[in-house]
């Protein structure tokens, strides 16, 4: 994967960032404009459900815009592709697949 590839990539996961943040300011906002007792309605997800949904991809979202911030370190250091237990090349379709992978399929 190259550099191009990677920014991409981290680009969009920002992106997604920043979309899931407003979704989740919105729920928030509509939680306290709201006297609903969401809690007890059986027609469907409650409010706090909805924001606990948001806030668990919210947050593995940053964590993949991080982990493609640290494969775009390790590019510019020149160790992207190697893996960081045993030292051998990490394969290009692992990388493919998981661009920020820090490790070999063996050493994963």
């Amino acid at each position: 994967m190259d550099r191009d590839q990677l920014q991409r990539r981290r680009d969009e996961a920002a992106a997604e960032v920043r979309a899931l943040e407003s979704d989740l300011r919105a729920v928030f906002e509509a939680s306290r404009e709201s006297n609903a007792d969401d809690e007890h309605d059986p027609e469907g997800s409650t409010i706090a459900y909805e924001r606990a949904q948001l806030t668990a991809v919210l947050e593995a979202t940053r964590r993949r815009r991080t982990d493609l911030d640290d494969a775009l370190a390790r590019l510019d250091a020149g160790t992207y592709g190697v893996c960081e237990r045993c030292g051998r090349p990490i394969p290009p379709e692992r990388l493919l697949a998981r661009p920020a992978a820090r490790t070999c399929v063996a050493c994963a």
